[in-house]
């Protein structure tokens, strides 16, 4: 275990499970990038494959379907975590895997 695990796990934890302005349910979908639908999966996609594209628009659009600012941000910073989480957890495993016998 490494001394980022136990603080990533927290933070995983705290934006899936703490108090927030978005449902906790609509937080998961957008850290998994799974059960979303309309301007909230197309921001979603675009922070998970390629955050430079998110623009104003997208935003406004997401904010259009009756979510508050708050809670778009909320939904941005949950799918960007949850990117990193599967990036993180994929690094680990080839670290294993190259690692395995040493």
């Amino acid at each position: 275990m490494t001394h980022i695990e136990p603080l990533q796990t927290a933070l995983v934890h705290r934006i899936l499970n703490g108090q927030g302005k978005a449902p906790a349910s609509e937080r998961q979908s957008a850290f998994s990038n799974i059960g979303l639908s309309g301007p909230v999966a197309k921001l979603v996609e675009k922070v998970v494959d390629d955050p430079a594209a998110v623009t104003d628009d997208d935003i406004d659009a997401t904010k259009a379907t009756g979510l508050t600012e708050d809670q778009v941000f909320e939904l941005i910073v949950c799918a960007a975590v949850g990117q990193a989480t599967r990036h993180y957890d994929a690094a680990m495993t080839a670290v294993a895997a190259a690692t395995k016998g040493n």
